[in-house]
């Protein structure tokens, strides 16, 4: 990297820095504008262009919509990414919200999820801006103050576009990134990961309930709700309760990783149609993570019993991915339930949302600049586990793409959410290229 090149990397560090100083965490059911009004602020400093020629939309509390006009105001694309933050806890190596500078790094709440592809977004529409540069179409850049709590601002903001008769041509939103590869044996440092699609949810609050009973009265009785709770769990936990599939998604991710991975896996990902049964039956114990791409997913996150065993509580929540998955397991889950004398309420869900058109020439089209901007690095299609608020667009875009141009370690992807959040300064140049390079060349 060249002494120019460096200046600019450490320029990038510490215009991101002001944002990342603004502890603009998100609350559920409170809203405190202070933090969020001080973002806004070293926003119109650090982007007077964007702010110049933009026209800013707001929704609910502080979802922003900007919008630079093209040549053809028909057309739509938006580049997104959330500026509320979780809350800091636990031990840092440096203060949670100080955005420091140090071993390389810029560190602080909100430098992976997702303050620093906001920065580079902005960036690379400042710096086209500067240049000169005609935008083809509209460019929107959208971001939620409330993403991490599933809250209001997007929602409301899809239904004015909805209003409005305004489609997008294509959305790209955080999700995958830059990360180690998903499995072992592949020949490249790194994959660019692309979410095509994301799981919903539902939360669901599982109860059961009888008279007290004592422990030294138990035999010939009903089981008590702690057991018939337990008993419950254990078979979701432990059973083929859901069915497992390799939809198109997981399937493209496989094929292609084909070319990148050693011998057998390079065997197994390209001829699915031979392997594919295999596949599904070794993936779980692969990891966590690996099964849970096949289909719902399970978790039991609390539990609660009365002290007089008269009833007993679990919260479960369930992670359906494929369409055919959403009613079809809720009901594998109930009929379980039921068993047990066990009742079941959706408490909240997630609706299913479409996932991304793979034929488009859109999702095409960014694999081609991942190719420029990470040449090492091969694109990947995949299904995020989590939820974005890209989902809430996927009726008016066909083309919803999740990815973050950043290049994470396992340590800064194990970050988010968690101690030590960072992410090396030499990587948000390559989110703003990313960017410049997606809007440059869109036709």
């Amino acid at each position: 990297m060249s002494m120019q090149e460096c200046h600019k990397m450490e320029d990038y560090a510490r215009r991101l820095q002001k944002m990342i100083q603004c502890q603009t965490v998100s609350v559920k059911d409170s809203y405190d504008d202070t933090e969020f009004a001080k973002l806004r602020e070293v926003m119109e400093e650090l982007f007077p262009l964007v702010h110049k020629h933009a026209k800013k939309l707001t929704f609910g509390d502080d979802c922003w919509m900007y919008c630079i006009p093209g040549v053809d105001t028909s057309r739509n694309i938006m580049l997104m990414s959330h500026h509320d933050v979780v809350a800091v806890d636990g031990e840092w190596k440096y203060e949670g919200f100080s955005g420091e500078i140090a071993e390389g790094k810029i560190w602080g709440r909100g430098t992976v999820d997702t303050k620093t592809p906001l920065f580079a977004e902005f960036s690379a529409l400042e710096e086209l801006l500067s240049e000169g540069y005609t935008f083809p179409c509209n460019v929107y850049i959208g971001s939620s103050h409330n993403e991490e709590i599933a809250g209001d601002g997007v929602p409301k903001a899809l239904e004015y576009f909805k209003e409005q008769g305004i489609t997008f041509e294509a959305i790209l939103d955080e999700g995958g990134a830059v990360i180690d590869p998903p499995v072992g044996g592949m020949k490249v440092e790194k994959c660019a990961m692309v979410a095509v699609h994301e799981k919903g949810f539902y939360h669901l609050n599982c109860t059961a309930t009888t008279g007290s009973a004592h422990a030294g009265l138990t035999a010939g009785q009903k089981a008590t709700p702690v057991e018939r709770m337990s008993a419950f769990i254990h078979e979701i936990s432990s059973k083929k309760v859901f069915i497992r599939r390799l939809n198109p998604q997981i399937t493209a991710m496989f094929t292609h990783m084909a070319p990148y991975c050693k011998f057998p896996m390079n065997l197994v990902f390209g001829n699915l149609w031979l392997f594919g049964g295999i596949l599904k039956k070794i993936m779980p114990s692969l990891s966590p993570a690996a099964g849970g791409l096949l289909g719902t997913t399970c978790v039991f996150n609390k539990i609660e019993g009365s002290a007089e065993v008269k009833s007993c509580t679990a919260r479960a929540t369930l992670r359906p991915v494929d369409s055919s998955d959403w009613k079809q397991d809720l009901q594998s889950f109930i009929e379980v339930a039921k068993k047990y004398d066990i009742t079941v309420e959706v408490d909240e869900k997630s609706e299913y949302h479409e996932p991304a058109d793979m034929t488009k020439t859109q999702l095409v089209y960014t694999f081609d600049c991942i190719k420029k901007i990470f040449p090492a690095y091969p694109p990947i299609p995949m299904i995020l586990p989590a939820g974005t608020d890209a989902r809430h667009f996927t009726e008016i875009c066909p083309c919803v793409i999740r990815f973050a141009p950043i290049r994470l370690s396992a340590q800064q992807l194990a970050s988010v959410h968690s101690e030590n959040e960072n992410i090396d300064v030499d990587a948000i140049g390559d989110a703003v290229a990313f960017y410049k390079e997606f809007v440059k060349g869109y036709k």
